[in-house]
């Protein structure tokens, strides 16, 4: 080999090494990212009741300012992924953070519910759409046989918002009144974010150099697709639910609004346990078969909060429900990005993630509507745990077409 070819060699092995490491600082930007969105997203629940109090309105109109908001992440979840594809993940990120920031800062002068589905919902909805989807398209590239891996490391942050909004809100609530705390919010995530969607990359390539994958319209139009769509939707119905009502459930049960609050932040805490543990299993025990056997779990666990007498008990539904929701959000991009490629691996998983805005607009919603009309959430939590069974048989012939196309290799 001529001294050129040689020294040529040397700069791209250290190109090489040098991305490989800049990888995990975009797992890290990605992290902080989603834990700011998801802590904003999630200190809801602390709101809750100061929302009861202030306006007088009914629990499925509150429960919908959280619906709305979180139909629109998922549903930005696709424009967001193109223009992170198109535009690179650094800009858009900016763009999400700026958004979530504003839109709480304004909510904490709302005078009505309503004005809270133009500001909190909007511009929640928006933010997190521009920031989760594009984080999450980042990592995939950097990465090969441990994906799941860093995925569930990334994704983590959306458990550690889960842990950490509820309980700061709450805590700022009790300093400045709930106006105040969307305030403090407001900061917070500004200056977090900004960091962190300052820092957040794509590997380096050549300008001539195309990504290998199956396009995004190719995607749409095959089989697996719809699959894994109509087992977000399902899911999803269900899953939100505690995260908007456990805390009201909890006090109708005779526990205090701090009880509440505590129970869904281990939902959180559990949900940080599945996205740090499970992506390494998933590596070995295959991505789909978790992908359901962790569906399965949540409803069994639906099922345990359906008929749970005591506070200890809804304390374990509360982790294991969050770690088969973690392990699910983990592992879902790895599957894409398996199935087909990293070409627009961004947008494939945010237009997959509109089937997730489906379920969660209706499932919050119509559980406090429920609610209203009953005056128990058994009947909500009961189809919750069906439709969540039902998302677990929608992965079933994907696992089987894999063992399938593995026997023929």
């Amino acid at each position: 080999m001529s001294g050129h070819g040689q020294t040529k060699k040397i700069q791209e092995e250290a190109l090489k090494a040098a991305s490989s490491s800049y990888g995990w600082v975009v797992v890290a930007s990605a992290f902080t990212l989603m834990f700011v969105g998801f802590a904003a997203a999630y200190s809801f629940a602390a709101f809750f009741t100061a929302f009861e109090a202030e306006f007088g309105a009914s629990r499925g109109d509150i429960a919908l300012v959280f619906s709305v908001a979180a139909f629109l992440w998922f549903a930005c979840g696709a424009p967001g992924g193109m223009l992170g594809d198109r535009f690179g993940p650094r800009r858009v990120t900016l763009a999400g953070v700026v958004c979530l920031a504003a839109a709480l800062a304004i909510a904490g002068a709302a005078g009505s519910i309503h004005m809270l589905y133009l500001t909190y919902s909007i511009g929640i909805g928006l933010g997190v759409g521009l920031s989760y989807v594009p984080s999450v398209g980042a990592v995939q590239p950097w990465f090969g046989a441990n994906r799941a891996l860093a995925s569930g490391f990334a994704i983590a942050g959306i458990g550690a918002g889960n842990i950490a909004g509820p309980l700061l809100a709450a805590w700022w609530i009790g300093l400045f009144g709930w106006r105040g705390a969307f305030v403090a919010l407001a900061l917070f995530t500004l200056v977090l974010g900004g960091i962190a969607a300052a820092a957040i990359d794509v590997p380096p390539r050549r300008k001539d150099e195309a990504l290998a994958g199956v396009p995004l319209r190719a995607a749409l139009r095959s089989r697996p697709f719809w699959l894994l769509y109509g087992s977000l939707v399902l899911s999803c119905i269900g899953l939100f639910v505690p995260m908007v009502h456990l805390g009201p459930y909890a006090q109708d049960a005779g526990f205090t609004a701090a009880q509440g609050v505590l129970l869904v932040s281990l939902i959180g805490l559990g949900s940080l346990l599945g996205r740090f543990t499970v992506g390494g299993i998933a590596d070995r025990l295959g991505r789909l078969p978790s992908l359901a056997l962790n569906f399965a779990g949540q409803a069994a666990m639906l099922l345990v909060w359906f008929s749970a007498e005591s506070y200890w008990v809804l304390a374990l539904f509360a982790v294991v429900f969050g770690i088969c929701y973690g392990a699910c959000v983990a592992v879902l991009p790895t599957i894409v990005m398996d199935l087909y490629g990293a070409r627009a691996v961004s947008g494939i998983i945010g237009f997959l993630y509109t089937g997730a805005g489906v379920g969660t607009l209706l499932g919050p919603w119509l559980a406090g509507v429920s609610y209203d009309a009953l005056g128990s959430y058994r009947v909500p939590i009961a189809a919750a745990a069906v439709l969540s069974f039902l998302a677990a048989g929608c992965v079933v012939p994907l696992i089987r077409s894999e063992k399938a196309r593995h026997r023929g290799q």
